[in-house]
């Protein structure tokens, strides 16, 4: 595997990547955008900081680029739509500076609160000027802490811990609240009721602007603002304003729209004696550096290596392991796919999925994931994986839909899909056996259990004495063995489904004198992966 430093990368991530037999590493920090779209397409992977931008100019020639990894949690300077369309992963590494960010941000709030830099500043200049420089405690006041995630729940932490009352908001958290925390449902709430507000979104067309003229208008003229998670989620220019007319007590900024900051709102603000200002310092600790550094190398080499994929941007559900209850559903969904969109002539316009049991209580999108790169797989030359293969489905049309029941009779869980073309539609259910094993035991309202792996033969018959027979013949004098062998039939149609687990590919010539014979109807061969070994397969 090809990989490419990008960016100035920690030694702990480098001598990881070096360690590694199956990786041929390439160091190029600070490497031009010009030549970095030249090269992109003969790497695996590339980790990349925050220096490199890239864009949809650079991704034009991905050629064999895999994954991007980030050194860090955002990934502004990433085309992600683009990195989506071609099926490459976008990772970050959230968690590495989780610790340093929420520790400056409480270090802004108690700078902020005690006037600490303009104090160092007046006595580094000769004075002493106690009076000036009163400050506030932190002790019975309250802050809002606007998104939930890693960081801001760290910051909420260590506001309890200074006696702080913490309100929260985030319109994406659910569940219980965190003890000691107070979720609202109303920003404004948040801003009128808050003394400290900070925010640690993710920069979005969501949360651009979140704090704008309409909340400056309800906050107390004692409130002081942070800002240690993205430029632009707070309004500048209103912020701006509100300091010069002393509507609001103070503010801290340690990131901006651009880096160094170009806009007057912003170079204005810096200038104000109520601002405290520094340059972009949220995971600027050693640690820091060196947990990100590690954790990108390890998750771009784990995902080339075709393991788990975490902390993908853009691919949601799959930032985290799946659960150990879907595993296998995973395998069993790509594969019903790959039968379904292999035996049914047409366009695919419709694809449906419908979980059954257990299972209906989890979040089985992953799954319908793996299910369309199952049905796209097959007819397309582009690779097809679990990042694009959403984007290429809307691209050609086909509309997806899914839904949960945990209504079951004879199964724990159930997995029933059926697809629509331009000429006809078909369907399949799928379950698991002994919490492993993929099963398909039901094709078009024919119940059987037919094993999807290896290579398989599905044909339809017309129901009639000898029909079996003449398949065990045919395939036993082109020394061809059958494996397995299931059975179904529907009397009043007077048709049969048979399917079969063969040791060998049958050639093109067997398979040609199969639909021949007499009652065939159908049939086609598939070539799947193999099965993990059971205990029944070894014996």
């Amino acid at each position: 595997m090809k990989v490419l430093i990008a960016d100035k990368l920690s030694e702990v991530g480098i001598d990881f990547l070096k360690k590694q037999s199956d990786v041929e590493l390439e160091n190029r920090p600070g490497i031009k955008a010009d030549e970095l779209g030249k090269i992109i397409g003969n790497y695996d992977g590339v980790i990349i900081r925050s220096g490199v931008k890239i864009t949809a100019d650079v991704l034009a020639n991905a050629g064999r680029l895999r994954c991007i990894a980030r050194a860090g949690v955002g990934v502004d300077n990433v085309d992600v739509p683009t990195a989506t369309a071609r099926g490459v992963i976008v990772m970050n590494t959230p968690e590495g500076n989780t610790l340093s960010t929420a520790e400056l941000a409480f270090a802004l709030i108690l700078s902020l609160s005690r006037k600490i830099a303009p104090a160092n500043a007046s006595l580094k200049a000769g004075q002493w000027d106690r009076k000036s420089f009163e400050g506030t405690q932190l002790s019975g006041k309250t802050i809002g802490i606007i998104g939930m995630g890693r960081i801001g729940r760290a910051v909420a932490h260590r506001a309890i811990a200074f006696g702080m009352r913490v309100l929260g908001y985030d319109p994406y958290f659910a569940g219980q609240p965190p003890e000691g925390i107070e979720m609202l449902k109303d920003v404004n709430d948040l801003c009128k009721r808050s003394d400290y507000i900070t925010v640690h979104t993710p920069k979005s067309a969501e949360t651009a602007g979140i704090i704008g003229k309409a909340q400056f208008t309800v906050m107390k003229p004692s409130v002081r603002l942070i800002n240690a998670a993205r430029g632009g989620i707070i309004d500048v220019d209103e912020m701006l304003k509100a300091l010069s007319e002393k509507r609001i007590a103070g503010a801290a900024m340690d990131v901006f729209l651009k880096e160094p900051p170009e806009s007057q709102a912003e170079k204005d603000l810096i200038q104000q004696t109520n601002v405290l200002a520094v340059p972009h310092l949220g995971a600027s600790t050693e640690e820091a550096q060196e947990q990100v550094a590690l954790e990108a190398a390890e998750q771009l080499v784990e995902a080339l290596r075709g393991g788990e994929v975490r902390n993908a941007v853009n691919a949601p559900g799959f930032d985290k392991a799946l659960p150990p209850a879907l595993r296998p559903y995973s395998e069993l969904a790509s594969r019903l796919g790959v039968i379904l969109s292999s035996i049914t002539p047409g366009a695919i316009t419709k694809a449906e999925v419908i979980y059954r049991g257990a299972i209906a209580d989890m979040n089985v999108s992953p799954i319908t994931t793996y299910l369309l790169v199952g049905l796209l797989a097959p007819h397309l030359d582009e690779p097809v994986n679990v990042i694009n293969a959403p984007v290429i489905a809307r691209q050609r049309g086909i509309e997806v839909q899914q839904s949960t029941s945990v209504k079951i009779k004879e199964f724990a869980n159930l997995m029933e899909v059926s697809i629509t073309t331009d000429l006809g539609k078909r369907s399949i259910v799928g379950t698991i056996f002994g919490n492993r094993f993929p099963r398909v035991i039901a094709f078009d309202g024919f119940r059987l259990e037919l094993k999807p792996e290896g290579h398989v033969v599905i044909i339809v018959n017309v129901d009639k004495p000898g029909v079996l027979g003449r398949y065990g013949t045919l395939f036993g004098s082109n020394s061809v063995n059958i494996a397995d062998l299931t059975f179904s039939r529907k009397k009043k149609s007077g048709m049969a489904l048979v399917g079969l687990n063969l040791d060998q590919r049958p050639s093109q010539a067997v398979m040609e004198e199969l639909h021949r014979l007499d009652g065939v109807e159908s049939a086609w061969y598939l070539e799947l992966p193999e099965l993990p070994p059971s205990e029944e397969n070894e014996e």
